[in-house]
């Protein structure tokens, strides 16, 4: 074992797998299974697309394994693999991305008094979402839907970490006047 899997069960994982360890994989996937179809839903804003993304990225990591090298954190790694399958879904469909909600948020929000403007926030935050181009907008749910550093969404996404700012503040400005009908005076 390497010191690095050491503090890094999922890297251990991983060695496990390419070692043709099934319950290590079924071990990652009920550990990833959640964060992976809410990325994607927030993307693709259906839980069975969401659902089939998710299932397609454990398949290209099981696939992939005895190639994974530690070289940065291993939700970084597994983010940018399901980034490429997301943009994969993109070209194969020809549709693009859009918004925001977690599924199990939007059961819980109703159409009376508070509820009700929570709902009118949530469609207005994913229409305001739909417009921000593509890196824009993974770089932004990269970063507030999973906690990815700057440094990590730059890796995920192949750029450098000032274009990953620059885009996180031009979504987050975009956003802001969106949504400002709905900020208190």
């Amino acid at each position: 074992m390497l010191p690095d899997q050491i503090n890094d069960p999922d890297s251990f994982r991983m060695s496990l797998i390419a070692g043709g360890d099934f319950s290590a994989m079924r071990e990652l996937v009920e550990r990833w299974q959640k964060p992976l179809i809410n990325f994607f839903y927030r993307s693709v804003n259906s839980v069975h697309t969401a659902e089939d993304l998710a299932q397609a990225t454990f398949v290209k990591i099981f696939k992939n394994a005895g190639t994974y090298e530690a070289k940065a954190k291993f939700p970084t790694w597994l983010f940018c693999v399901a980034r490429s399958v997301l943009i994969s879904n993109f070209r194969k469909e020809s549709v693009r991305p859009i918004a925001f909600a977690a599924p199990e948020d939007l059961a819980n929000i109703g159409t009376s008094g508070e509820d009700g403007r929570v709902a009118e926030l949530e469609q207005a935050f994913s229409e305001a979402v739909k417009t921000l181009p593509e890196k824009h907008r993974s770089a932004i749910l990269l970063l507030c839907q999973q906690g990815l550093s700057y440094e990590e969404i730059a890796n995920v996404m192949d750029a450098s970490v000032p274009n990953v700012k620059t885009w996180i503040f031009r979504a987050r400005q975009v956003l802001r006047e969106r949504l400002s009908v709905f900020i208190e005076k």
